[in-house]
């Protein structure tokens, strides 16, 4: 069975889990102006960051990435992750397990 929500059902809070089940885990981040994440990783993982509203400053290791409404982002989750809300912003993440290497 297919699940269908909407991002303005999703509980208040910075990162809302969007689909019980977790494959792939989709969230839905919120910043308001001026908040940031501070750097982290999700080691084993690809991401897709789809912004849906505001404006972010995405910090991936010493690259910035200016992202505005519309536009998609995809990087690794090995990289320092760290991003910043110019403007109140709403972000959908999608998380994949990482090709290994073998």
């Amino acid at each position: 069975m297919a699940e269908h929500t909407s991002l303005d059902e999703l509980p208040e809070e910075t990162h809302a889990e969007v689909f019980e089940a977790h494959r792939p885990r989709t969230v839905r981040l919120t910043l308001e102006q001026g908040e940031k994440i501070p750097a982290h990783t999700h080691p084993g993982m690809d991401i897709v960051l789809h912004l849906v509203s505001g404006h972010l400053e995405l910090s991936l290791d010493d690259e910035t990435v200016d992202v505005h409404p519309g536009e998609l982002v995809q990087f690794s989750g090995e990289r320092d992750i760290s991003p910043r809300a110019v403007d109140d912003s709403t972000a959908v993440l999608v998380f994949a397990p990482a090709p290994t290497s073998e």
